[in-house]
This record gives C-alpha cells, structure tokens and sequence, in this order.
C-alpha cells in the first residue's frame, strides 16, 4: 500500500555517478503517492556524467518520476549547481513537470520557500574548478568508503561514513555549514517566510531559528549519497525520512560539536579531502 503524503522533497539524488543509491531512491518513490514532488537540485550531476556509467537503476528513476507526474503529482525541478546547466530551460512547462530555479508555495497558510543553496557557496560562485574537483574527489571518497563498509560488514562491525566523519570534523567545513544555515534562515525570516528548505550541503535536519527579527523553520532534505533521507509535509507537519531504518520519520537536531577525538583525526587524509571537498555540495 503506497503512503499518500501531501509534498515530498528530495535532493541531491547525482544521478550518473557511483556514490549514488539509485535502487534505494526508486524503492522509496515506488513506495509513496506524493501529490507534490519537490526535486530540490543535484538530481542529476551533470558535473560528472559520463555516457558508459548510466547504470539501468539510474534510468528507472527518471521514469518513475515521469509516470509520477503522469499520474497526476505535481513535478518541481529546481536547479542545483550539479545540474545547472538546466537553468537555460527555467520557467519551462511540460505537464505536470515544471523546471524552476526556486519555489515559493502556501502550505496551509504559511510561506514555504524552495530552493537549492549554492547560490550561498562562494566556492561554487568564484572558483568553479575547484568545486568540480571537489565532487570528483567526493565520489572517489563515496566509491572507496563503499569497500570500507564491504569489509567491515564481514567482519561484524558497524558501518562507517569517511566523508562525514571529514565534515564533521574539520572546522571550516562546519563553520559552512553553520553560516549556510544562518544565511539562509536570515534572508527567510527578513522576507516573512515561514519555511526554508535546501539541499546541496548533505545535512538532512529541520529545526528552528530565531534571530532578533523573528524566526523560521529550516530544514534540508539531505541528499540520497549517504544519508538517504527525504522531507515529507502531512497534516500540517514536517517530518525527516531516512530509508531503511526501522523508525523511518526522525527529527534531529544538529550535532556538529568537535570533540578532541575528532580533531586528531589525520593530518594527511583531512588536509587532502578538505581541499577537494571544499566545494562538496
């Protein structure tokens, strides 16, 4: 039985590269019966596509999303920086399909504003080849973690996220993600949204902020590389879905203290993914 649910955001899907979970994306789409489906940028990542790793998996989600909207849900393709080359086609139409550079909806009286966020990443912005760099650089680590995970399955241990560890350790990549989340949120609350919601940083979380002007609601929907997570709005609430845990609906709260134990995390493995993944997105 297919869950009916009012709006589903997704992001960061990068289709066309190996770090992608194509089969989990679909096993969630084929699961859900979304009246609004929100593709909140990086679906594809045209950054790194290549025409002989197109896998049949990465393929079947694009037509599961076509027959989604087919079906009647509303498609909102909003550009990301991996798939911005899309950006010449905004404003375009095509059925239930629209391709936007941001949305801005009511949802049950209150302003919900859509987009991807690499308009805050000046590394995108200023210095383009390096942020390319920085998603190779983040596939390969995504490709080389995958191995990790293989083995220490094997060996009865828990799995493991590299580039997470990485971020969460190093501290410009957290002070980042701290200064995303306050731009975003600050330009929301001066503009009277009610809700903020991107993708491109991978930091699946919704919370609350308030400033002196007011507060607001941002959330992420995270990305479909490591976290595998989804935003879903019903009966006037937002919840975080993580695919394949047992409690699928979370609310986290950001947890991007560094510990000592973080900071002596390696020298030459941070300094060399720090610089590739400046620009990871």
């Amino acid at each position: 039985m297919k869950r009916k649910i009012e709006i589903v955001v997704i992001s960061d899907v990068h289709l066309g590269t190996y770090g992608c979970h194509a089969k989990e994306v679909l096993n969630y789409l084929n699961s859900i019966k979304p009246k609004k489906l929100i593709l909140n940028g990086d679906i594809f990542d045209i950054w790194q596509f290549r025409k002989r790793y197109f896998p049949k998996a990465h393929l079947q989600v694009i037509k599961k999303i076509v027959a989604l909207a087919a079906k009647g849900t509303r498609v909102y393709y909003l550009t990301g920086n991996h798939d911005e080359k899309l950006r010449r086609f905004s404003d375009t139409k095509m059925g239930n399909i629209y391709i936007l550079d941001k949305l801005v909806l009511n949802i049950d009286g209150k302003k919900a504003w859509f987009f991807h966020g690499d308009v805050f990443d000046a590394s995108i912005q200023h210095t383009k080849w390096i942020a390319k760099l920085g998603g190779w650089g983040y596939d390969l680590l995504i490709l080389f973690n995958r191995f990790v995970n293989i083995l220490l399955l094997k060996m009865g241990r828990e799995k493991y996220s590299l580039s997470k560890k990485i971020k969460n350790s190093v501290k410009s990549a957290v002070k980042f993600i701290n200064n995303f989340e306050k731009t975003a949120t600050d330009l929301a609350i001066e503009n009277e949204y009610d809700y903020v919601v991107c993708g491109h940083i991978h930091q699946p979380i919704i919370k609350t902020v308030t400033n002196d002007k007011g507060a607001c609601t941002y959330l992420n929907s995270g990305d479909w590389i490591e976290n595998l997570t989804a935003l879903e709005y019903n009966n006037e609430r937002w919840q975080l879905y993580t695919h394949g845990e047992e409690t699928p609906h979370l609310r986290p709260e950001s947890d991007l203290n560094i510990s000592e134990e973080d900071e002596e995390l390696s020298s030459e493995l941070l300094s060399a993914f720090t610089e590739l993944n400046k620009g990871f997105s």
